[in-house]
């Protein structure tokens, strides 16, 4: 799909319109998470996978499940688990005794948006399965290379790695991510409406996503995620989001920063922060307001760093406040 450039400010307009009635049709279900909320649609925007972290019954399954209605996607979902084998999510070839013929049995990971729930509770072989799902955009089974639907956007939940029974994701996947994004407990007042929401209409504690309209069609997110490289983005923005990432290479305290993957997902979630505020342009505070769940799972602190309590959002809040910001 190729915009017209006449056309670029009615389409910013439209486009705005489109994902802010997406942005309020989630929070008909998901009470009190307005930032997770808002960075969700930035990834999706930007066709970047999420990874949401939070310790259970915080509400991260309801979110992937009501998003993925609302944009009127395709929705599987995987529970991850110490048994579940690399098959069970990409398929597997089987012998068809009545065609006499092997054929291919395709997985759960087919699909527009796939829930991969507590992703951490699965060892490394098993998660190493979407790895090319993520990269390519394809899975391949018994040598026989197979496309995925477009667009097809991984977000996957974990616990915090502390709790019993998770393993650690590698580093080659977590920064396959475009976002790690996390989810905090709600203030009283919207726990308050939490527990009225769901005891006054619903049996059991479950949240219901049927009132959850579908928004979107996955026609309109393609139109929306190529509408996002047609964006201005000044050569001093670009600059700027070059220099934050060259900056976690050699800030004190960070044993290793992000690489250029790192700079490429900023931009694309800038973009998505300045569509979701109507603008065809980025700001530096677009950059800014987007850095730290782009950046925060590519960075690792020092363990001194790590004794004395820092975590590394306080690192790089300190960093982003040093860079210096360009004046456009």
């Amino acid at each position: 799909m190729t915009i017209d450039k006449a056309e670029l400010t009615m389409n910013i307009k439209d486009g705005t319109a489109r994902i802010r009635a997406l942005e309020q049709e989630i929070k008909k279900s998901v009470i009190g998470q307005d930032r997770v909320v808002r960075e969700m649609i930035i990834g999706l925007l930007g066709g970047g996978h999420i990874l949401i972290e939070g310790v259970p019954g915080l509400g991260k399954t309801l979110l992937a499940r009501t998003m993925a209605k609302a944009a009127g996607s395709q929705f599987n979902r995987i529970q991850f688990t110490p048994d579940l084998m690399p098959s069970d999510i990409t398929g597997h070839s089987m012998f068809d005794m009545q065609d006499n013929v092997f054929k291919i049995r395709r997985g759960p990971i087919f699909c527009h948006i796939l829930l991969a729930d507590e992703i951490n509770r699965a060892p490394a072989k098993t998660q190493s399965a979407l790895l090319e799902a993520m990269q390519e955009q394809q899975v391949t089974i018994e040598g026989k290379s197979l496309k995925l639907a477009h667009p097809f956007l991984v977000m996957a939940t974990q616990n915090p790695i502390e709790q019993e029974g998770t393993y650690p994701l590698p580093q080659a996947q977590t920064d396959r991510f475009m976002f790690k994004i996390y989810i905090n407990y709600p203030d009283n007042e919207q726990e308050i409406d939490i527990v009225q929401s769901v005891t006054s209409n619903s049996v059991g504690d479950g949240l219901d996503t049927d009132k959850a309209a579908s928004i979107l069609s996955p026609g309109e997110i393609i139109a929306l995620q190529q509408l996002m490289p047609t964006m201005t983005a000044d050569e001093q923005i670009v600059n700027y989001v070059v220099a934050i990432v060259r900056a976690t290479r050699s800030w004190n305290g960070i044993d290793y920063g992000a690489g250029p993957r790192g700079a490429i997902n900023l931009l694309r979630a800038a973009r998505g922060s300045a569509l979701l505020s109507g603008r065809d342009f980025i700001t530096p505070d677009d950059v800014k307001d987007i850095a730290l769940p782009v950046l925060r799972h590519r960075i690792k602190l020092s363990a001194d760093m790590e004794i004395e309590g820092y975590t590394a959002d306080m690192i790089l809040t300190e960093l982003l406040d040093t860079v210096k910001a360009p004046r456009l």
